[in-house]
């Protein structure tokens, strides 16, 4: 029996999975397989918390897991300590653009800036302000300041500290913003720090309106975004945080692109950044990019277009499919087993009966019915998908629920059925999976 999960997280899961989208919190209650891909990127995750940085490439066929896997990595980071930020693709985010649409993806980075204690999104001003309430503790903690001297003392560190990031490229703009915001805070100054929240946003349109409010003449745009990033990833260690991860989806929508100037450009952009992580200029920071196989590899419309990405990032002559280097910068995901979606649809079985409150019905036998079924489709073995099975496993249940007198045969049909592949065992069930903890 699946572990108690409490109720809401119960409902967002059963109705997010059903709707065929990834749930972004109760992930660790269904989490199954992926061992080898979530030990390599959680290696990364130390090395980033090392002072080290990341790039990664998630690919995987539409419904395969990539989306999970990025939020669980995401739950993960966010409990152990990291701040993430994360974005999906579209026609107006993009990593470069002419109009905006590189600024336009770094702005939904921002607002979706999460945190341990701030998991949904919206975390700028709770750090900002705990880097303050940091100081303030260490200054009372060395001295026994009070009043103007205690302030003054304050402010001397805050300006240390914010003076650390002036010799990074744009980090003169990113200090005087902290210290403008620190005055701000000091003097309840709520039109001032929401400027300066504005402007670390990218939400200002020219520099004059930045220098008019705040005395800073530059604003974040479509060329300079990543190294505000990169500026945010060491003034986020100095707050308490282990550094940052950055999880980018649907890539394939720079794919889809019909402009092959603009493609080449939004490949250059991804290439500088990945050039600028190997090289070592980056620290703190790791960027997670989840796509499809066709968007990486198509050599007309790909990432593999672009010849200089294509040379850094295809596989040797080694690797195979059953044999990976899973140090390389693209992970490739394999389709779950069927040991491992008996063991996901029956964590779902569980969970739908905690959520609506009855004893579950459907034994060992029926999921075993149930799989079955869907690997002896047509065309299941190259293109069944574990989403298009979770969702047909959640309405199976539902309509069992709500019609108790009907059978899994009735519903599903009553033909005779081998399993697809090599068949699932009772010994395999509870074997070559493991349950990921946050």
């Amino acid at each position: 029996m699946t572990n108690r999960v409490p109720t809401r997280i119960a409902n967002i899961l059963v109705n997010a999975l059903k709707g065929g989208v990834v749930p972004r919190v109760g992930l660790e209650y269904i989490t199954v397989g992926r061992t080898q891909e979530i030990a390599a990127i959680l290696h990364d995750i130390d090395m980033i918390e090392d002072g080290g940085a990341s790039f990664r490439f998630i690919v995987g066929k539409y419904g395969s897991g990539k989306s999970f896997l990025l939020q669980t990595i995401r739950n993960y980071a966010t409990a152990k300590g990291f701040a993430v930020v994360d974005a999906d693709l579209s026609p107006e985010r993009r990593f470069a653009g002419t109009k905006g649409q590189g600024l336009a993806t770094y702005k939904e980075l921002l607002q979706n800036l999460s945190t341990k204690s701030k998991p949904d999104g919206g975390a700028l001003t709770l750090i900002l302000e705990k880097w303050i309430s940091g100081i303030q503790a260490d200054v009372k903690a060395q001295t026994n300041l009070e009043g103007e001297e205690f302030d003054s003392q304050v402010e001397k560190q805050i300006y240390a500290a914010a003076s650390s990031l002036e010799g990074m490229v744009n980090g003169f703009e990113f200090a005087k913003a902290i210290a403008t915001y620190w005055q701000a805070y000091k003097q309840d100054d709520s039109a001032t720090k929401s400027n300066v929240l504005r402007w670390f946003r990218g939400e200002y349109v020219t520099r004059r309106d930045a220098k008019a409010d705040l005395g800073i003449n530059f604003i974040v745009t479509d060329e300079n975004w990543y190294d505000f990033l990169k500026i945010m990833a060491v003034f986020l260690v100095s707050a308490g945080y282990k550094g940052l991860l950055v999880l980018v989806d649907e890539l394939v929508n720079i794919f889809k692109i019909p402009n092959s100037i603009t493609r080449q450009n939004n490949y250059e952009k991804i290439l500088t950044i990945y050039n600028d992580i190997l090289q070592g200029k980056a620290k703190h920071i790791g960027f997670l990019i989840g796509g499809t196989p066709q968007c990486i590899e198509d050599r007309y419309k790909g990432v593999y277009s672009y010849e200089a990405l294509r040379s850094r990032l295809a596989e040797g002559h080694f690797a195979t499919d059953d044999l990976k280097d899973l140090s390389a910068p693209i992970i490739k995901l394999q389709m779950l087993t069927q040991e491992e979606m008996y063991i996901l649809v029956e964590k779902l079985r569980d969970i739908h009966a905690q959520l609506y409150n009855y004893t579950p019905t459907l034994k060992h036998e029926d999921l075993l019915y149930f799989l079955t079924v869907e690997y002896n489709r047509v065309g299941a073995d190259t293109h069944i998908t574990p989403r298009e099975i979770i969702r047909d496993f959640i309405e199976l249940i539902g309509i069992i629920h709500q019609n108790p007198q009907m059978s899994i045969e009735t519903i599903l049909g009553s033909n005779s059925f081998e399993m697809a592949k090599d068949g699932i065992t009772d010994e395999d069930i509870h074997a070559d999976f493991v349950e990921f903890e946050v």
